[in-house]
């Protein structure tokens, strides 16, 4: 999973607008590992990281 860091217009998705604290991508969209090498890194139009991956923690399991 991955979070916006910076506010974009993704141009591969009909300009939809990702606001920071939004999750990447949207539900219901793939994504290719290009796609979000681009986003996270240095090569893409806005020339800086828009989103960062985050770690899923697992649950803990309450005692009964």
């Amino acid at each position: 999973m991955y979070r916006v860091i910076e506010a974009f217009a993704d141009c591969v998705d009909n300009l939809h607008i990702y606001q920071p604290g939004d999750s990447f991508p949207r539900a219901g969209l793939s994504v290719s590992e290009k796609r979000l090498k681009e986003l996270a890194g240095n090569g893409n139009r806005i020339g800086k990281p828009v989103i960062v991956q985050i770690e899923e923690k697992p649950r803990k399991k309450v005692p009964k």
